[in-house]
């Protein structure tokens, strides 16, 4: 099985609810955000945990565990996905 899409949304936007819902709507997915500050930093600090650990086979699916959780922001509203 395939698992479903969700989005993570980051950074100032992440905040207003009604943009969430237009992404969860246009790509029929969960919404997820995470409470973190310089969230845009985020990414490169995960591969760079990656890049230190590289040696012991630590995947980055792990690395990225180890990250504070995200939280349900929003879902697809009924119906969206025929619109």
């Amino acid at each position: 099985a395939v698992p479903r899409t969700r989005i993570l949304a980051t950074g100032g936007a992440s905040h207003n609810k009604k943009i969430l819902q237009v992404l969860s709507d246009v790509f029929n997915a969960p919404v997820y955000t995470i409470d973190t500050a310089n969230s845009a930093c985020l990414g490169s600090a995960y591969r760079a945990i990656h890049g230190l650990v590289a040696e012991t086979n630590v995947s980055l699916a792990d690395v990225v565990k180890l990250g504070p959780e995200p939280r349900l922001a929003v879902t697809p509203t009924a119906g969206a996905e025929e619109v």
